[in-house]
C-alpha cells in the first residue's frame, strides 16, 4: 500500500485494531496449527486440507499486512463541537424524493452502505462534504440525477 494518509473516525480505527488483534492472536495461530497438522499427514500433493490451509494463511497474512498499513497511515478525524458543515465523522440527515435518510460520513475503510455509513470519497459523500443545512446537492446515479436536501447535521 502507498503511504497515503487514511482518514478514519475513532470508532473505525478501533474496529480495525480489534480486527487486527483477532487475526494475529486468534485466527493466524489456529491456521498455522492446521497447516502444521495437515503437513504431517503425508503426501502434500494430494492433501487438500494442506493446500486450503496454505491458501487461507496467505490470504490472512495479506489482510494483516493491509490492516497494519492502514493503521500506520491512519489519521483520526476529530469532530468539531458545533456541526455546521458536513464532514467525516458527522451524521447527516437528507431528504430525497420526499423521504428522509440519515447517513454517517466515514473514511473509505469504514464505508458500509448497508449500515448507512458512506465514504467521504463516494459520489454522495463528495457532494455532501462541506455543505450546510438547507443546501441541495445533485448526485449522478445510474437512474439519473438525484437531488438531496440537507435537513440536519450532527
Amino acid at each position: 500500500m502507498n503511504n497515503k494518509q487514511v482518514e478514519l473516525t475513532k470508532e473505525g480505527f478501533e474496529a480495525l485494531e480489534k480486527e487486527l488483534r483477532e487475526l494475529v492472536d486468534i485466527k493466524r495461530p489456529k491456521l498455522v496449527d492446521r497447516l502444521s497438522f495437515a503437513s504431517s499427514q503425508g503426501d502434500l500433493s494430494e492433501n487438500s486440507d494442506y493446500t486450503n490451509a496454505k491458501e487461507e494463511l496467505e490470504f490472512l497474512d495479506g489482510r494483516i499486512s493491509e490492516i497494519e498499513d492502514v493503521i500506520k497511515n491512519a489519521v483520526i478525524v476529530k469532530s468539531n463541537g458545533h456541526k455546521n458543515k458536513v464532514d467525516v465523522g458527522t451524521k447527516v440527515t437528507v431528504k430525497v424524493n420526499g423521504s428522509k435518510f440519515a447517513y454517517n460520513i466515514v473514511g473509505e475503510w469504514e464505508a458500509d452502505p448497508m449500515e448507512k455509513k458512506i465514504s467521504h470519497t463516494s459520489p454522495l459523500g463528495q457532494s455532501l462534504v462541506g455543505k450546510t443545512i438547507g443546501d441541495k446537492v445533485e448526485v449522478e446515479a445510474p437512474a439519473g440525477k438525484i437531488q438531496y436536501e440537507i435537513l440536519a447535521i450532527e
